[in-house]
């Protein structure tokens, strides 16, 4: 099956066009023209979700189960031609599209079971106490309630379950919440394609069609505007530290402030202990490689840098490190500004005093290859651009004297989304030192693992500290990331007729 794009907007249900285009930078395969968004594009789906909420925010708990397994269902009946355009316009491999096609479809179907269940809505009740003294207390029901209209950010690294329909979405409407998403130029196509499936899937269940609207990127401009109407009451976003920040800082100056959830990356260091490092310095360094250079090291849990203690071992790591990421092949990143970006924190870490060069490599326009750096855990300390990522496949070793220097760079690193501890059964004392100290920077803590791959579940936080997020309280993973779009609301005294905890 071959899809080519039209190129426009869905908004509302209809698919708009507009006067200025932008063209698609392919990594293989036609490029195409998209509309390029506009702040009356963002006017009228905003002003359609506000619509729609009056009948989706009070649907049924089937109602919705029903819709997500259709966008499921419409997204894996258009499974080839997902692939066709994913692949052309990011460049990565089939094999890895359609995993994240089925982690997609996963996504909105564990949703559906997830809000059948009703767990998420935390129904609480205190009975009336008419006969206490010297008060009586009425009667008091609580449950969680949609906010409304939320604004999702397509992600340039995961063109799926980051995306048009990803978990932001998928989340947003299990709650009851339209959403908008603001496509990624990286992937325009791609996001064309799953917003037909998911207004195939309006259609057959029959909803307003301002439940979902996508708007083509190609200007800044768009997403400055979603984030600033104010009838927009929450916005998810992947991406950058930078252009998170930015948009986090236009939700605070609102006159009605709303939360920012972005994720934004983080380094994931890993800290291997002693005995770990002399019975299995081979097999961690193997496999750190291959974590590394996953996906061409565009995932915000590529292990950046790993902390170990000097000594003979550390040296020997540092040369089996070296020779597997040697021979990895050269790998498209996903756009040149990517390719660029990394070629530039390469150039940092690298001119950084006190960095030793272990591999150097060479990549054309938009392919990346490994690089791989050495310098003491007391020079990271003293250097500040060594402790931020680098979007790619580059890590950094960082060689401690002492477990105290290690405690030491774990208490100055910045927030995480991960941070790993590689461990045997002699090292406990040493990881229960550290334990704490990683509670207070990560939102996931591994042992003996390496953390690219999010599992979608019940217990996954795919979150932390600032900068890895913009609030330390929420995930972008798993069921716990429905919470971002719900509010807790009590309920004193009401009638049976009014009662919303028996209507759920």
């Amino acid at each position: 099956m071959t899809f080519v794009p039209h190129g426009n907007h869905l908004i509302a249900g209809t698919w708009v066009s507009g006067g200025a285009k932008f063209p698609s930078e392919p990594a293989h395969g036609p490029a195409h023209d998209f509309s390029i968004g506009t702040v009356n594009n963002v006017d009228a789906a905003v002003q359609a979700a506000e619509d729609a909420f009056w009948s989706f925010g009070y649907s049924s708990r089937t109602e919705r189960a029903a819709f997500l397994n259709a966008i499921a269902d419409e997204i894996d009946a258009r499974a080839e031609a997902i692939t066709q355009i994913g692949t052309q316009e990011t460049g990565l491999p089939e094999a890895r599209l359609q995993g994240e096609r089925g982690r997609t479809t996963g996504q909105l179907r564990l949703f559906a079971e997830h809000i059948l269940k009703g767990d998420y809505l935390d129904l609480r009740h205190d009975p009336a106490l008419p006969d206490r003294a010297p008060m009586p207390r009425p009667e008091l029901k609580m449950m969680q309630r949609p906010i409304g209209p939320v604004a999702v950010f397509g992600a340039s690294n995961f063109p799926l379950a980051f995306s048009t329909a990803g978990g932001d979405t998928a989340a947003a409407l299990a709650a009851g919440c339209p959403v908008v998403v603001k496509g990624h130029s990286a992937h325009p196509g791609t996001g064309e394609i799953i917003a037909e499936a998911i207004h195939a899937a309006i259609k057959s269940c029959d909803l307003h069609p301002g439940v979902f609207s996508l708007i083509q990127g190609g200007n800044r401009t768009v997403g400055s505007a979603l984030v600033q109407h104010p009838l927009i009451k929450a916005v998810g976003f992947t991406g950058s530290l930078a252009g998170g920040r930015a948009l986090f800082d236009l939700c605070a100056a609102r006159p009605e402030p709303i939360p920012f959830f972005g994720e934004l990356g983080s380094v994931n260091p890993m800290f291997i202990f002693e005995n770990a490092l002399a019975n299995r310095h081979a097999e961690l360094a193997t496999g750190w490689a291959g974590s590394l250079t996953m996906g061409a090291g565009q995932f915000c849990t590529n292990p950046g840098i790993a902390v170990v203690l000097a000594g003979s071992n550390a040296e020997t790591f540092a040369q089996e490190a070296t020779a597997a990421l040697t021979d990895q092949p050269e790998q498209t990143m996903l756009t040149d500004g990517i390719a660029a970006a990394y070629r530039k924190g390469q150039t940092l870490v690298a001119e950084t005093t006190g960095v030793q060069e272990l591999l150097k490599t060479s990549c054309d326009l938009r392919g990346a290859t490994p690089y791989l750096y050495q310098t003491t855990a007391q020079n990271w300390l003293a250097n500040e651009v060594l402790g931020e990522e680098v979007f790619g496949p580059l890590g950094v070793i960082l060689v401690a004297d002492t477990l105290d220097e290690m405690r030491a760079v774990a208490k100055q690193l910045q927030g995480q989304l991960t941070c790993t501890l590689h461990m045997d059964d002699a090292d406990t004392e040493a990881a229960q030192s550290l334990l704490p100290i990683l509670e207070r920077k990560a939102g996931r803590i591994l042992a003996n693992g390496f953390p690219t791959g999010v599992e979608v579940s019940d217990t996954m936080v795919h979150g932390g500290p600032y900068p890895a997020s913009t609030n330390f309280g929420a995930t972008s993973v798993g069921t716990l990331s429905i919470r971002r779009f719900l509010r807790p609301v009590c309920y004193q005294n009401l009638p049976a007729a009014l009662d919303p905890t028996t209507q759920t």
